[in-house]
């Protein structure tokens, strides 16, 4: 399986986004490590490899554990002629409201967003940096531009990883090494089946919480959040083929129509202005 364009590496890249992108750049000629924790996934992603002669290797990864990532790394490097692009992909969401989170989940939630993306990436920037290549893309969020009720902790955790990713952007430039951030909304995968069932815990207990109305119009907002998105893990997938091989990447790609939305009003809307739009997407109203 030799690369005619670069190799890549993808964390979380055996399911949703990661899985669509590790599936369209192997067809368009990269040669792909697709790292997940879960088996059956990776073996799904093998069969699926095997059967269209894609240019995929899958391996087992745990970004929240460093040992996991330094053999991870190290057997890409082993078995090719070095990483051409990282991308940060494994990410989870507890969702919550602030007062009732607890603090270990609040901890889990920044160790696989933030310290796992760390993790990874600083396994990987000697390489780039001494060969003076490379592109490393961060899956961030339309919740890391703001903060709708009960994404306290995911939006925080995005919020941090788009900082992470600005300082870094500026400390590779002298070494050729572009960092990009890929900004997805709303898009239907397994990630939000699994957030909602770590929220379960707080959100069955939720009618007799004094946020039980901010918990209802979390639900709410995020049913409808579901029934109107167009936009699938294959069209994200090829916003980031675009931010790979263009030759002057941009710091940061939104994907989805709202999300370029947002960022558009993030420029010229006061917080007031944000946060009433908020308020009125998850029904959120104060108490007479």
């Amino acid at each position: 399986m030799s690369p005619t364009k670069g190799t890549v590496l993808i964390t979380g890249g055996t399911d949703g986004l990661g899985k669509a992108a590790t599936l369209l750049l192997a067809r368009h000629g990269y040669f792909v490590f697709a790292a997940g924790r879960s088996a059956a996934k990776r073996e799904e992603l093998d069969r699926l490899a095997h059967e269209e002669h894609l240019p995929i290797r899958t391996l087992e990864m745990d970004v929240s554990d460093s040992a996991s990532v330094q053999i991870g790394v190290e057997l890409v490097l082993e078995k090719s002629d070095g990483i051409d692009v990282l991308l940060n992909n494994a990410g989870v969401g507890y969702m919550a409201v602030i007062e009732e989170l607890r603090m270990e989940d609040f901890r889990k939630q920044f160790e696989i967003n933030l310290f796992g993306v760390l993790r990874v990436t600083q396994a990987v920037l000697p390489h780039m940096r001494q060969r003076r290549h490379g592109r490393i893309l961060m899956m961030s969020s339309a919740a890391g531009l703001v903060s709708p009720p009960t994404y306290g902790a995911y939006s925080s955790s995005k919020h941090a990883l788009e900082g992470f990713a600005n300082a870094l952007r500026l400390e590779m430039y002298p070494f050729g090494v572009d960092v990009i951030l890929i900004e997805p909304g709303y898009i239907v995968t397994n990630f939000q089946q699994t957030a909602k069932e770590l929220a379960r815990p707080y959100f069955d207990r939720a009618k007799s919480s004094p946020y039980a109305k901010v918990y209802a119009g979390a639900s709410t907002g995020s049913e409808e959040g579901r029934e109107q998105s167009k936009t699938t893990p294959e069209d994200c997938a090829k916003v980031i083929l675009k931010a790979i091989e263009s030759s002057h990447p941009k710091a940061r790609y939104p994907v989805t129509s709202a999300t370029k939305l947002l960022t558009f009003g993030k420029r010229i809307l006061s917080d007031s202005m944000l946060d009433s739009i908020l308020r009125k997407r998850f029904r959120i109203t104060r108490d007479s």
